[in-house]
């Protein structure tokens, strides 16, 4: 049931609410100008809501006075006004004013940055932590890639055959890795050195390396030399760019007339030497000369006649055959002196045999060279005289794919043949048939052909002349190189390539060791100079790091992927493997100079190389190692530095005989003596902070002996920690002052000093009740001033805003109770 109030009793509760409502609205006015608007929105909702629940009131006993309806509906207003209130000092509480809300919004505020700023902070130390792990896992994953030998796939051709060795595996006696052949490689890489830092004109190096082949009693490495240094007699033109020198058709065809010049030569000694071991047979006489030598070496190699030659004979050997081993032992002059003999069996020959004579790079002209394939291809391709067929080939560069097995019957053979048919111009007037280029040749000795048609594994000189031969440079010392007997060998030829700027270096120290690089032309291979060259030095670098650092002064001018120089890397690493600091980087002398090491010889800047070591062994966390080299690259602040983290961890340990203590306590003490007899010293901070850590282990030292006097006076005179309740307020000002390595041992300082007091308080105990005549007051005065100074160290150690470590603070308080 609702009931309504009635129209006079609603007019009067209405002129009641307006009384009420007016002077809310005068103060409402009133604060506005004092406060904000949320204020007043807030003191309005109450006086509407007192209206509100006075009229409801008054309407309701007006109606029926006596009814208990009243009474609940005034119970339930009570509980509404109940929930209002709390509403509304909710809402006081709430805003609790401006200055509350601006409290908590800038509370937030504050929050808010600090939480960015903390998730800022760890991204960015992420970002450090990722790239210090590259930088890590890269200097890691090199020297993985220089522990594991191989150029590609060929590192996984496991043999099952064993190759024989032709080297004693016998090292020089003693600590030596090197054996007798790298000795003596290593003493002319010495010789050689000597002679570049000396300021000499630079030496042929390879003239130094061939100097060894002499002295092994060895053949083919004898004539591995002969043939690197018949190689690198090329007019070497000064380039930037290696590979565009390497690529030039000029380059090329200089290495083409060596490599024929080399094999010409060879065979011709062969040739002597096969006439002059069978001079019965020979039968030489005669004028001498070539000739005469092709024609008694024939009477060896073909004592019969054979079927099939053609166009006579010259005193009983076939026209032909002279000719070809003419050519082949490399005399136009002799073949001449043949094609003289008989001309008139051999038509045009001699026009264009004279033409290709006289031409510079043995080569003729377009026109006869068609003509001379015309008369190939029509009488002389079937011919049955295989000497024939050779030679006009050879002339005529045609025919490639006939190789010529009844003549070029050895590798030799074959190679200088196909060499004299390689061709450089590109006018194209030579069908595919008659054209082959020395980047086919190559491709076709070194993929067609391989290791497995040379058989390598039983001929490695062989195939590394094949590869040599044709300009395949990197190829060649790079097969040899995986032949553990004959490493050293392909690193001096390595060696010998660089200085004359003829080899080819990978772009990346982490490419393997034979690699094709893209932009490159097709055949063109880069061999990895520095892994080579550490790959090589490894092996005795931690026992004769003399003859290793001689190899690493090749690296001077290199760089790796970060940018660093690859000698002081090198040398940085040799160091810290062998622990050779005295020998390599120089000694410390007792005045404080410094005695040269080997590393002198190479580097101007040494103090560059020396502090470059420490900075490794520091990272490495060889800290002791790290101070002598700092020292000796004279950088005072890093040396007390070092030291002060290191004396920091024992100051406070009892000293005893070959401890830890004891070996950096001479040492921190011999570098004091020297920098104060030098004047030497460092930044303010780290130099204060390194004296102080002396006398704090003196103090410690005095204390763990039981000179608690001499203790007590070192402490006083430090002014570490406070004696006195007047000095408290200046102690804990200059703890902020204190290095981290101070403030580390600012709770053993703290129980130490306290075990002084509490020591000399029992002692003064023990006086009193031992000596009943000495003045009471003096006692007195003592044990206050021991106490005083024990509430001292309490007050100290309370205040400073330092967390020290485990119960200090309970041992304190304990101490100090006890002496009260």
């Amino acid at each position: 049931m609702h009931w309504l109030a009635g129209p006079e009793e609603d007019d009067r509760v209405q002129a009641h609410s307006s009384k009420l409502l007016s002077p809310s609205c005068r103060l409402s006015h009133i604060i506005s100008e004092y406060h904000i608007h949320t204020r007043i929105s807030t003191c309005i909702r109450p006086a509407r809501t007192s209206t509100h629940e006075m009229h409801k009131l008054r309407l309701c006993q007006a109606v029926h006075p006596r009814r208990r309806d009243c009474r609940l509906l005034q119970r339930d207003d009570e509980d509404g006004e109940e929930e209002d209130d709390e509403q509304d000092e909710g809402s006081h509480t709430g805003s609790g004013g401006v200055r509350g809300f601006l409290k908590n919004e800038r509370d937030n505020a504050l929050l808010s940055a600090i939480e960015e700023s903390r998730r800022r902070t760890f991204l960015l130390a992420e970002e450090y932590h990722r790239d210090s792990m590259l930088v890590q896992w890269e200097q890691v994953k090199q020297r993985v890639l220089h522990t594991l030998l191989g150029a590609g796939e060929d590192a996984l051709d496991f043999s099952q055959e064993v190759e024989p060795s032709f080297v004693s595996e016998v090292g020089v006696p003693g600590r030596s890795a090197l054996d007798s052949v790298e000795v003596a490689y290593s003493r002319q890489i010495y010789i050689f050195n000597e002679k570049i830092v000396n300021g000499h004109l630079q030496p042929n190096l390879g003239d130094f390396c061939a100097s060894v082949a002499e002295g092994l009693d060895d053949k083919n490495v004898a004539d591995m030399w002969l043939m690197v240094k018949q190689m690198t007699d090329v007019l070497l033109v000064p380039a930037k760019d290696t590979l565009k020198s390497r690529v030039s058709v000029d380059m090329q065809m200089a290495f083409v007339r060596q490599a024929l010049q080399y094999l010409e030569n060879s065979y011709k000694n062969y040739t002597m030497v096969t006439v002059f071991g069978n001079l019965h047979q020979a039968q030489l006489g005669g004028v001498p000369g070539t000739y005469q030598l092709v024609c008694s070496f024939l009477n060896i190699k073909l004592p019969t006649q054979l079927p099939g030659m053609q166009d006579g004979e010259i005193e009983g050997h076939p026209v032909w055959a002279l000719i070809y081993f003419c050519l082949r032992c490399g005399d136009l002059l002799a073949v001449m002196q043949v094609v003289n003999r008989a001309q008139h069996q051999l038509g045009d020959f001699k026009i264009w045999f004279q033409e290709y004579m006289n031409s510079p790079d043995r080569r003729l002209s377009p026109a006869t060279e068609n003509k001379l394939r015309l008369h190939y291809r029509r009488g002389l391709r079937n011919s049955a005289d295989p000497y024939k067929r050779a030679v006009y080939c050879l002339i005529g560069k045609c025919d490639i794919a006939d190789n010529h097995g009844e003549v070029a019957d050895k590798t030799e053979d074959y190679l200088w043949l196909k060499l004299n048919q390689v061709c450089f111009d590109e006018d194209g007037s030579s069908s595919p048939q008659d054209r082959m280029t020395l980047a086919q040749l190559q491709k076709q000795l070194l993929e067609d052909y391989g290791e497995s048609h040379f058989s390598a594994s039983h001929q490695p000189f062989l195939y590394f002349q094949v590869l040599f031969l044709t300009a395949q440079f990197e190829a060649a010392i790079a097969f040899l190189f995986r032949v553990e007997r004959l490493r050293s060998h392909a690193v001096h030829v390595a060696l010998v390539l660089y200085e004359l700027k003829l080899l080819l270096k990978s772009s990346g120290q982490s490419a393997q060791l034979l690699s094709q690089e893209a932009g490159d032309p097709p055949m063109v291979r880069r061999l990895n100079f520095i892994r080579l060259l550490m790959l090589y030095t490894r092996k005795f670098e931690s026992t004769d790091p003399r003859e290793a650092l001689q190899y690493f002064y090749f690296l001077r001018n290199e760089k790796d992927s970060q940018g660093e120089n690859m000698f002081m890397r090198c040398v940085s690493e040799l160091v810290i493997e062998s622990r050779e600091f005295e020998m390599l980087l120089g000694r410390l002398e007792k005045d404080g100079s410094r005695k040269p090491g080997v590393i002198d010889k190479f580097a101007g800047d040494t103090r560059a190389i020396i502090t470059k070591v420490a900075s490794e062994a520091e990272n490495k966390g060889l800290f002791e190692e790290a101070v002598r080299l700092y020292e000796l690259a004279k950088n005072p602040d890093k040396v007390l530095e070092l030291m002060n983290r290191l004396l920091s961890p024992v100051i406070a340990q009892v000293s005893e005989p070959q401890s830890n203590k004891e070996r950096l306590k001479n040492m921190a003490v011999a570098i004091a003596e020297r920098y104060r007899a030098n004047s030497i010293s460092g930044e303010k901070s780290v130099d204060s902070t390194f004296y102080l850590l002396l006398d704090l282990m003196t103090y410690f030292d005095e204390y763990h002996a039981g000179h608690i006097d001499r203790a007590y006076d070192v402490i006083e005179r430090l002014k570490l920690v406070p004696l006195n309740q007047d000095s408290v307020e200046e102690r804990v000002m200059a703890f902020r002052n204190l290095s981290d390595e101070v403030r580390h041992n600012l709770s053993e300082v703290l129980l130490a000093t306290m075990n002084i007091l509490f020591t000399q308080y029992k002692r003064l105990k023990g006086a009193a009740a031992g000596t009943p005549g000495r003045p009471q007051r003096t006692l007195e005065d003592r044990d206050t001033m021991l106490r005083s100074q024990a509430r001292a160290l309490i007050t100290f150690a309370g205040m400073i805003p330092y967390r020290m470590a485990g119960d200090t603070n309970a041992r304190l308080v304990q101490m100090e109770v006890l002496m009260n």
